[in-house]
């Protein structure tokens, strides 16, 4: 298993992002998907979840509103659209699939941590 997370960086307050996830190793289509953050000198927080065939995403009152999740298939990608960034935005972001197929589950606890690459960093500062 394998989640290359990508699309990082430094960004304005009030800036835009659109963060990537290449997975790998498994049968993405049948693994709901998640992404998760960590701000510095805090733990893991989820913000957003979508589940198999992209009809029901779910996100953390964080970042409502304000993030979009999305997913492909076909490519194996899933996508995080960030708009209107905030500073307490700034962590490393990592994706992350399912504990196990089809499992219907879309809050913190749900995903499992393997396979987790290096995450992407997104710092949003002026």
């Amino acid at each position: 298993v394998q989640l290359q997370a990508s699309g990082g960086g430094l960004v304005q307050p009030g800036g835009s992002l659109r963060l990537s996830c290449a997975a790998s190793g498994f049968p993405f289509n049948l693994y709901w998907m998640y992404w998760i953050r960590q701000a510095p000198g805090k733990g893991f927080e989820w913000i957003s979840s979508i589940n198999t065939r992209a009809s029901n995403t779910y996100y953390a009152d964080s970042v409502k509103d304000r993030f979009t999740i999305s997913r492909d298939n076909a490519e194996s990608m899933l996508y995080l659209q960030m708009s209107n960034l905030k500073p307490e935005d700034t962590a490393l972001y990592y994706c992350a699939r399912g504990l196990r197929p089809q499992y219907f589950c879309s809050g913190a606890g749900c995903y499992s941590t393997v396979g987790w690459g290096q995450g992407t960093q997104v710092t949003v500062s002026s």
